[in-house]
Parts: C-alpha cells; structure tokens; sequence
C-alpha cells in the first residue's frame, strides 16, 4: 500500500500582524477580465514602493528593535559597556530618523523578496522597475555606492549607483490578489556573518549541538555590530535553502512559523525553547554588546527544516545594529509601507549619565604618537576612551595602495607615522555638514597589513569595530601599538556629534575608499589590544566549558 500523500509548504506562515502604512493609492487598478477580477499595478507603483521603502529602512528602525536597546539602559545585570553602547544606538536612532544622516554608512546592498499573486497583472518588467527604484533612493539620498561590478576576473569598478540589486519574485496562490514584498539593505559586515556547516546526525543532540554552537558564536565576533538578532537554521533541502532561511530567520519574517513539527509532511518550525537555551548562552560568553557584558544577542530564532538522511546543513546569520528591512504590500486598496518608528525619542530615558561607567580617559590625538600611546599603555584593555584631535582614514583599497607604493620602494606615508589610522569609509555628505554618517568598518579585513606598516613605524594606533587576529596582537606587542574599538552602529550620531572636518588626503580617485584626514571631538572608543599582547577578544573567545565534540 503506498505511504499517504501530504502536503504543506516547507515554511507555512501565519497571519501577517504587521502594522502598514498608505503610501499612495496610484498606479493601482482593478480590471476585470472574463469573470475574474486582476489586480493591476503599474512599472511606477512599483519603483514609488522601492524608492519609499529604500529611505525608510535607511533611517528609521522597528519599535520593538528601539525597546529592546532601551531595555539594556534598564537591566540592572547588564554592563557599563552593554548601556553605553544601547544609548548611543539609540541616539543614533534619533538623529538617522531625521531622514538626512542613514543610520550606517555601509548603506549595504539592496534585497527585495517579493511574492506575486496569481491575479496580479503588470505591464513590464518588475525587476527594471525595483531596481529604478533602487536607483532613485541611493542617488538621491544621503546613502553609499557599495556594489563592485567585475570588468575582468581581477579587475573590477564601483558601479556608481549600487545596482545590481539582488531581486527575487516568486509566485503566490495563497495571496492571489496581493503583490506582497520585503525589503532589507544588508551591509557587509553583517553578511560576511552568514555561515553555513555541513554537519552530521552525531551534532543531532543537545549536549553536543550546544558544545559546536558555542564555539561558532563565538568565532562570529563583534565585527558585524551586535547586540545581535541571531538565527539558526537545522537542516534543509539544500545548502542555499537552509542559508536563505536563516537570513529570512533573521529579519524576523519567519515569526509565524508553526512550532511544531509533522512527520507527515516534514514542514519548517520554529523552536521555541531551544531558543531560550541559546540566548542564554549568548548571554554567557562575555562578548557582550561589542565590549563586554551581556547582550551578545537581543534575541535568537531557531528553525528546524527537513533534510536527506545523508546531509544536515547547518547556518546560522545575523541582523546586526543596523536592523533595516520593512516588509510591503500592493492590494486593491493601494501601496502600502511597515510602518516603522520615525519618532524613536521616547525610548530614550530622559537622563542617561546615571547609567553609564564615568570612568572614561580622554586622549589628545594631537599630541605626539609617542606621547599618545605612552597614555594608552597606562590603561587595560577594555578602557573606555574619549578621542579628541586628527584621525588619518584608511581601510581597504587605500592600504592595498600604500603597500603596493612601498613595494616599489617608497616610503611610507607620514600620515600613518603620525595620526592614529580609522578604519572607515563615509556615505554622502549632506548640505550642510561636514561629514556624512561616518561610523568604522571591520578591522579584520586590514590585519595582514598591521605588522609590515608597524614594522616600519606606521599604524601604532588603529581604530575600527570587531575583533583581529592574533598576528595583530603579536604586531602591537613587538612594536608597542595598540587596537582601539569603536562601536559599530552609530554612524549617523558620529556624523553629527563628532566629526567636524573631513577632506580628502591621498588616492581621491577612490572615492569613500579614499584617505581622508578628519577631526573629531570626544570620539568614544575602547581599548581592545594593547602594547604588552592583551587583547579583549582573545579572552572571551576561549570556551567557558569544553564540550565533547562529536
């Protein structure tokens, strides 16, 4: 007797809650067609939509994203650091929602998911008209150009305008009258936070699934920004399935899922108590928000999908600080946008200092490097700092550039003997102001650099966000340098509070990438790694516990 058909979608969604706002009412139509009635949206309604929700997600955030930072100013258990970094994020908020400074300079890479219903009709072709879109809200806004076209396997060139955008459409018979879509702006250091493992069913229990997890939380780090919302995606139909489902996971599309599982038709669901047990793990590891304490994650979700008995793909994926998708939708009544939070002051507790560690060194960057980092070395790691003076800005084309000068015999530039070196690369600059949003990149990314430049008396004191390896360690205690952290997050409140002047040094040919020479007043920072070979990171990396591994 043959086994009994079933059927469900491998990720059956609930009812949608979420909470829309009209964006316009044009461009949208009922036509009837025979006896059936077709919702006509037209190329316009299409790049509107784009356009509003690309502004949107560039400055404004999710209510209950703003409650859960200010439940960190609150919690008595959470750090001096896990509070200093939530407030500035907050404050952030506030500024970027002033719809003139994006929340982050990474202004990322464009992503739309969209579902079509069967009886939708349009006239041309959607992905021309969201990329239109796409292309009228980053040249118009305040917003970066990331995207690298490649001209040749080697060479590549910015494309001036962030296309290409990643679009995908897919059809819908659930919602056959409904365009429904969602939208993201996902940066790169959160993306390069994407992982998928092939594992096997020895991981498949809990003493051993919470040993691996462990260790791959952290080896994740801080260079993506956190407080995290995390999402951790067991099993799949395949690799690509299970690594796009922990980013949907992670956007909180995926809410609704059931939370159980069906042996008949093998659909995903989410875990809720495993859930529970992996924030509270988070929680453990010392991390913290960016610099020690608690809030690693804000929060975790857990999906378990299907798989072929030989195969268990594994992902886990992260949406950092900058949380930026928004969901929408075209119906016969009109075009309409998530309403996100445009008004984030009330979650700001009306005084802050109370909250904060006051112990805070301030450091003159105009002084002599030697004198700078003679006051550095009298602190541990972990110090928060406050820095006042000229920053030298270099991240990656521009040391890839200098050391290439070198090679060819020249010497190395003063500025990086002379400034402290930001890793960083700014959006636009708005009328106006002397900086665009301006916050750091991942320093990761710059480490095979730190020991030549030292070793020929440059880069002593660097700053950026996330952890480095441990030949930059190794390189600050031979050479007597130091690694400073920056949050990662506030790039809109370092635009406007901090930064004073900017104007370009070396390489303007490189556009952000270029160097640049700025001022900033009571830039906040922390000491990660300094010049006797201690680095923070270094030490919450190492396991609590060790676990059997299978």
């Amino acid at each position: 007797m043959p086994p009994t058909f079933s059927y469900s979608q491998l990720l059956p969604l609930g009812k949608d809650e979420t909470k829309y706002r009209l964006v316009s009412k044009e461009g949208v139509k009922v036509v009837k067609l025979g006896e059936r009635e077709f919702l006509e949206v037209s190329p316009e309604a299409l790049t509107k939509l784009t356009a509003e929700a690309i502004h949107d997600i560039s400055h404004y955030l999710r209510p209950d994203h703003l409650q859960q930072l200010a439940n960190i100013i609150k919690d008595p258990e959470a750090s001096p650091n896990d509070r200093f970094v939530a407030t500035d994020l907050l404050k952030n908020a506030n500024i970027s929602a002033g719809g003139i400074l994006p929340m982050c300079q990474d202004t990322g890479t464009a992503l739309v998911m969209a579902k079509k219903g069967q009886h939708v009709l349009t006239t041309s072709n959607d992905e021309v008209a969201i990329s239109q879109g796409i292309y009228d809200a980053y040249t118009n806004l305040n917003l970066r150009y990331s995207q690298m076209a490649p001209v040749t396997t080697w060479e590549e060139k910015n494309t001036g305008n962030n296309l290409p955008a990643q679009i995908e459409i897919y059809a819908d018979s659930d919602h056959a009258d409904e365009y429904n879509f969602l939208f993201i702006a996902k940066g790169g250091g959160s993306a390069n936070k994407s992982f998928l493992y092939q594992e096997t069913k020895a991981i498949l229990n809990p003493k051993s699934f919470m040993a691996w997890l462990d260790e791959k939380l952290r080896s994740i780090g801080t260079a993506a920004c956190p407080p995290y919302h995390l999402a951790i995606v067991i099993g799949g139909t395949s690799a690509e399935h299970t690594v796009k489902t922990a980013k949907l996971a992670s956007t909180k599309y995926l809410d609704s899922l059931p939370t159980k599982g069906d042996a008949a038709t093998g659909h995903g669901f989410r875990d809720l108590e495993l859930e529970k047990q992996v924030l509270e793990l988070t929680r453990t590891l010392g991390i913290g928000a960016q610099f020690g304490g608690k809030y690693f994650c804000h929060d975790v979700r857990v999906v378990r999908l299907p798989r072929h008995g030989a195969s268990l793909p594994i992902a886990i994926a992260v949406s950092c600080s900058a949380d930026r998708q928004a969901k929408a939708k075209i119906t016969k009544e009109g075009i309409f946008l998530e309403q996100l939070e445009q008004d984030p002051a009330h979650f700001l507790p009306e005084t802050t200092d109370e909250h904060l560690n006051n112990d805070v060194v301030a450091i003159d960057l105009n002084q002599s490097m030697e004198a700078i980092r003679a006051q550095l070395s009298k602190y541990p790691v972990k110090t928060r700092l406050s820095l006042t003076g000229t920053l030298v800005v270099a991240r990656d084309l521009a040391h890839a550039k200098i050391k290439e000068a070198m090679d060819a015999g020249a010497a190395m530039p003063e500025y990086l003997k002379k400034y402290a070196v930001y890793y960083a690369g700014p959006a636009k600059t708005p009328a106006g102001y002397a900086s665009g949003s301006f916050g750091p990149t991942t320093a990761g990314r710059m480490d095979s650099y730190v020991e030549y430049f030292q070793s020929k008396g440059g880069s002593h004191v660097m700053l950026a966000k996330g952890n480095r390896s441990k030949a930059v360690t190794d390189a600050c205690k031979t050479h007597g340098g130091f690694y400073l952290g920056s949050i990662g997050g506030p790039a809109a409140r370092l635009a406007q509070d901090c930064i004073k002047k900017v104007e370009v040094l070396d390489y303007e040919e490189l556009g952000m990438e270029a160097v640049w020479k700025i001022d900033v007043v009571d830039f906040p920072a922390f000491i990660v790694v300094d010049d006797k070979g201690n680095d923070f990171f270094a030490e919450t990396s190492k396991p609590l516990t060790i676990g059997t591994k299978p």
